[in-house]
């Protein structure tokens, strides 16, 4: 399972537009708008790396408005 987080840049005022794309996806798991650098940050999951970075890459990027992306995948120990 690859877990991560997606920080993304959209343009001013597309906030709420970007999280409601990002809920059509599945291995979107939650998505918050911040206040700083990043504008939006989603938590993903997805059952192998090969998804996790197409969803980055082909989905996630792809999204209307969204300017930049920032990926930080995860590791749990355990």
């Amino acid at each position: 399972m690859e877990r991560g987080f997606v920080l993304i840049n959209c343009d001013i005022g597309a906030e709420e537009y970007v999280i409601e794309e990002l809920k059509l996806l599945s291995q979107v798991k939650s998505a918050y708008v911040t206040f700083g650098a990043y504008d939006v940050i989603a938590e993903l999951q997805a059952p192998s790396p090969e998804e996790f970075d197409q969803t980055v890459s082909r989905k996630i990027r792809n999204i209307s408005r969204v300017e930049s992306t920032m990926t930080l995948k995860v590791t749990t120990s355990g």
